[in-house]
């Protein structure tokens, strides 16, 4: 068969029998200028720059990972809560170095290291089990050196279970610590103390009930054991028929059970906001289920929202504290935690759609520009003179991402962008910030940044120099990868279904938000920008799992899309 040949700057084109070889030179350039549009699209240099940001928190994360593993226990590998005090004085407590740096530790560790997180991490796991146990499921402090454990701790076992455990459930899902959880609240909820109209209570104040609260939705849904659900309504029920009509609609921190009244003290950023946000959780369940209590509690809820927006700064940010009746500030400091209490307010629109509580949410997000290099959290530990402490700039950096996961707020991302790098910046070379427990945290919204920038995909195991970058337009994703070889690159899911079996997906403390999600059982086209011709059909649930990706721009979108190289060639002239 003859073959017809044609050539176009030095290269050798190969004609097809019965083609011109002008048909077939415009083809070859339809097909060159498609892939060129490709990967001078905007979107992908978007996703190359956020995939430096992902590498530079990820690096940081992993640094801190470093340096607190040199300081573990020989005998428990636990770590300390402050390890520049004398050792003799080194003391492990559930409700803070479990509570607050174990647990981001644990998530860095399975995105940087496997055999860390596999190994020593679930060997930490099986000495906290073993060492700081003393009454059925519950742990108490302990003393390294002397080897001396305090009381069972409710207070550490409800702090542990809700900033720990419950944030690696979140991302996660069932994994033995999801397990330690479930024993841990349970045996808790069965010697609760405190007498009440509606039964026994964990305590008399908001933060103890609030964790404890906030802990039992998720496991009511999650193990759909009767018992949960039922401790759950217990507490709801005291602050919706108790508390809050008796401290003028909003959660009194401290409330006696026995005499009926409490203080006027309205606390909203942690260490009292619990209960705000563990009422609306309890409330998004209810109405779910279209329960009586739902529309029981729907009037309490609203007026305890209504209050606190109205407690709040011109610019919509909350004071640490604040009177219960006149919402005057009693303490001035603009709390860190205000998007915990926002998340709130967003739930609820959620379930209600009434409108005012999503505006409240968005005029907040708009303000956010006039805080930069705010100083949070005043502290002798700061690193920074002015700028007080990294946490302040943590728990305030992670309120915004909740909130901007769901209203994609300008303004805040790009506040978001800017306050990182406040925060990144004070991180010392050997990895440490302030040298105490609280650096779990810097680790928490580290990790929350990374995964926003790579819209939830990741390397099954990161390795300095990877960049992971994502850009979201509708269903489709513009991805970069950098790396010196192909990797595993895994894909979020709706988490919030398949782990948590939530209806919707409502805003949560200590979750991991879900930016661009895969459903196991959708179609899905992988194809590299630069030869789409070689794109891979996979099942969601294959993207989840992962799969082999070598470096360079990416577009993923569900199947039923006409592929983009080719719609890119058709408007070609």
């Amino acid at each position: 068969m003859e073959n017809h040949y044609s050539f176009h700057n030095g290269c050798m084109l190969a004609d097809r029998p019965g083609t011109s070889p002008l048909k077939t030179f415009l083809t070859a350039l339809v097909a060159t200028l498609a892939v060129s549009a490709q990967t001078a699209l905007p979107q992908f240099a978007r996703a190359r720059e956020n995939g430096k940001q992902f590498e530079q928190a990820v690096s940081a994360c992993q640094r801190l990972l470093k340096v607190w593993m040199s300081h573990a226990d020989p005998k428990t590998l636990l770590l300390p809560d402050n390890p520049g005090a004398e050792h003799a004085k080194w003391l492990y407590t559930p409700h803070n170095s479990g509570a607050d740096l174990y647990p981001y530790l644990i998530l860095t560790a399975e995105l940087t290291d496997p055999d860390l997180y596999h190994g020593r991490m679930m060997e930490m796991l099986r000495n906290e089990v073993r060492y700081t146990t003393v009454e059925k499921a519950i742990p108490a402090n302990l003393l390294f050196e002397s080897e001396k454990l305090g009381p069972p701790s409710l207070f550490g076992a409800g702090e542990y279970a809700k900033d720990g455990l419950i944030a690696v459930t979140e991302y996660l899902g069932r994994t033995p610590y999801f397990y330690r959880m479930v024993d841990m609240t349970a045996d808790a909820m069965n010697q609760a103390p405190v007498d009440s109209h509606f039964g026994k209570l964990p305590a008399s104040d908001a933060e103890l009930n609030g964790d404890y609260l906030q802990t039992l939705v998720r496991l009511a849904l999650m193990t759909h054991d009767s018992r949960f659900l039922a401790w759950a309504r217990r507490i709801g029920d005291a602050y919706v028929d108790e508390v809050l009509p008796g401290t003028f609609g909003v959660p009194a921190y401290i409330w006696d059970f026995t005499k009926h009244t409490g203080d006027r003290k309205l606390k909203l950023r942690d260490h009292g906001n619990e209960m705000v946000v563990g009422l609306s959780l309890l409330y998004s369940l209810e109405n779910y289920l279209n329960t009586p209590r739902a529309r029981h509690y729907r009037p309490v809820i609203a007026k305890m929202l209504d209050r606190i927006i109205q407690s709040a700064n011109p610019d919509g940010l909350l004071y640490n504290e604040v009177d219960a009746e006149s919402l005057q500030p009693t303490n001035k400091g603009l709390s860190d935690n205000w998007g915990y209490v926002y998340g709130s307010v967003y739930t609820f629109y959620m379930c209600t759609g009434d409108t005012k509580y999503r505006d409240a949410v968005r005029h907040v997000l708009e303000t956010l520009p006039k805080y930069r290099k705010y100083d949070w959290e005043p502290s002798k530990r700061e690193q920074v003179p002015g700028l007080g402490s990294f946490d302040g700039y943590a728990d305030s950096i992670e309120s915004a991402t909740y909130l901007y996961n769901r209203e994609p707020v300008p303004e805040a991302l790009a506040w978001i962008d800017s306050e990182m790098q406040v925060m990144l910046s004070m991180q010392r070379p050997n990895g440490h910030i302030e040298d105490w427990y609280g650096e779990g945290n810097f680790n928490r919204t580290a990790l929350l940044y990374a995964y926003m920038k790579s819209q939830g995909a990741r390397p099954d195991h990161w390795l300095p120099g990877m960049r992971v970058g994502g850009v979201r337009e509708g269903d489709r994703l513009y991805l970069s990868i950098e790396s010196a070889a192909p990797t595993t690159i895994r894909f979020d899911l709706a988490r919030h279904k398949r782990y948590l079996n939530f209806d919707r997906n409502y805003v949560r403390l200590n979750e991991f938000p879900e930016w661009f999600t895969v459903d196991e059982n959708t179609l899905y086209r992988l194809r590299p920008a630069a030869a789409p011709a070689k794109e891979q059909v996979l099942l969601g649930s294959e993207l989840i799992s992962g799969v082999a990706m070598a470096p360079g721009d990416w577009i993923v979108e569900p199947f039923g899309k006409a592929p983009y190289a080719k719609q890119n060639a058709e408007r070609v002239p």
